[in-house]
């Protein structure tokens, strides 16, 4: 069975028998090295979840305290929800708790947030993180 050629051809297809080798313990076929990458990917993937949450986050955050008379209740449930979901992202997958300490993921997400916000807004703001990540997560915290 010529399995490992699917993969740049049709990868759904790829994934149903290389589960199906797996499961009727056909090792020999299986095709390693692109199941390593997929594997790796699924962490990449949940990595880049928690960023683009935590950027969506923190661009709402930066409208509530740049745009005080513009408050809206759409703004204050969708930095309720990203709170939550990020929380549960963590609680799910301690492993992504490593991003959270690493300045550069930080610095990263930041950027995002920036792109988000004046995507926006068409406002200024400031380049540098204003916040701490323990502000950001704290479901209190709403910056005026």
């Amino acid at each position: 069975m010529q399995v490992k050629s699917n993969y740049d051809r049709d990868i759904i297809q790829w994934s149903k028998q290389q589960a199906q080798l797996l499961r009727y313990g056909k090792f020999s076929d299986l095709d390693i090295e692109h199941i390593a990458e997929e594997i790796e990917d699924v962490g990449k993937s949940e990595q880049r979840e928690l960023s683009n949450r935590m950027a969506v986050l923190i661009a709402h955050l930066l409208k509530w305290k740049l745009q005080p008379t513009q408050h809206c209740s759409s703004w204050e449930k969708t930095i309720k929800v990203q709170r939550r979901d990020i929380e549960r992202a963590l609680k799910k997958t301690p492993s992504l708790k490593a991003d959270l300490e690493d300045p550069e993921w930080f610095e990263s997400t930041w950027d995002k947030a920036l792109v988000i916000f004046t995507n926006e807004t068409n406002l200024d703001c400031p380049e540098e993180p204003i916040w701490s990540l323990a502000q950001i997560r704290d479901n209190e915290f709403y910056p005026s």
